[in-house]
């Protein structure tokens, strides 16, 4: 198991640090990266608005989906330029509480729905191809969180998930999420495979305290923003663990860019409702390679652009090219960021 990584750059150091709600990045000697924004970025028509934009992502075609919450749950797709498209899923029982939206590598347009318990996988067309967990039922009345103990969690069942991802073999992997303490790993064809963590919150290696987002990178391994630990974890592909990555304050969510050289992209947000102070200790976003070397950083809390308000999710199809879904301004930004140098040997 690797504990210790270093890096001409900057080390991530690797020791357990404090649980608390959110914690100042403790790495330094990260440059800047320069960037350009892109204004009103995204055209709605007439009467249509974004709410909570928890969610986005790109497709090959550099389509755009936004997964946000607003009267309900909704799903619109953007083209390139960011002209409205359409809207996915009007009035589907699947939606309640977005999220996270997630495109794979045959352009499958996959959500998170927090409040249904669902992870829905549709076509490139809008047609639903999967659907996992299931939904509690409507006699039951509403239902936050359990009261007391969480159950033993179970194999199909959800509990307030919170992301998706897969392999290159199309095993696919959902953390879940505030309940249900794990990530969960199914074959292709949804099948219970494995799963790390428990219904019970830790704080050890392999254990989980509200794991907020996941990806997988192209060797398989699964990486996942454990935010109430404060750390991202990494885990092999039988989700055993490799490595924390503790020094990049609160791990709310992350995201690698595809290709034969990966980047990783961390986001240590501000809290939600921007308590004092926290302006002054979070809200940058961290750019490494995919052995964890961070090679830059950039942005800063702010309610008027370029600043940025509590990212839930970002989309680096194109590393150089980030587009932000933001909780507490809602609104979805793009940021175009100055190349930084590629190390060929990065992951190998």
């Amino acid at each position: 198991m690797t504990r210790i990584l270093a890096s001409a750059c900057a080390v991530l150091t690797l020791a357990v640090g404090p649980a608390f709600a959110q914690a100042k990045a403790t790495i330094t000697g990260v440059p800047e990266i320069p960037f350009t924004t892109v204004s009103n970025f995204l055209k709605l028509p007439p009467g249509e608005s974004l709410g909570e934009s928890v969610a986005v992502a790109t497709n090959s075609k550099g389509n755009i989906y936004v997964y946000h919450r607003r009267d309900t749950t909704r799903l619109f797709e953007f083209d390139k330029n960011g002209t409205y498209l359409r809207e996915i899923g009007k009035g589907y029982y699947g939606f309640e509480f977005a999220h996270s939206v997630r495109v794979d590598k045959d352009d499958n347009i996959w959500t998170v729905d927090e409040g249904t318990n669902l992870v829905t996988k549709f076509s490139p067309q809008g047609k639903v191809l999967m659907v996992i967990g299931r939904r509690p039922p409507a006699v039951d009345g509403p239902v936050i969180a359990p009261a007391g103990p969480n159950p033993p969690a179970q194999k199909y069942i959800l509990c307030r998930p919170t992301d998706v991802g897969w392999d290159p073999q199309g095993n696919i992997f959902i953390s879940d999420g505030y309940c249900n303490n794990r990530v969960v790993k199914y074959d292709k064809n949804g099948r219970f495979v494995a799963q790390v963590g428990s219904e019970k919150a830790g704080n050890k290696l392999g254990e989980l305290n509200l794991p907020h987002g996941l990806q997988v990178d192209e060797r398989g391994h699964v990486w996942v923003a454990d935010r109430t630990n404060n750390r991202y974890q990494e885990l092999d592909n039988d989700l055993k663990p490799i490595r924390e990555i503790t020094n990049l304050g609160t791990g709310w969510t992350l995201c690698i860019s595809p290709g034969s050289h990966q980047y990783v992209f961390f986001s240590n947000s501000n809290p939600n409702g921007n308590p004092p102070g926290s302006w002054e200790n979070t809200g940058e976003i961290y750019k490494a390679e995919i052995d964890g070397t961070v090679i830059g950083k950039f942005g800063k809390p702010g309610k008027i652009p370029p600043g940025f308000q509590v990212v839930h999710m970002l989309d680096c199809r194109n590393p150089n090219e980030v587009i932000l879904g933001e909780i507490e301004s809602w609104r979805v930004q793009k940021y175009i960021l100055q190349p930084t140098p590629v190390r060929p040997s990065a992951g190998r």
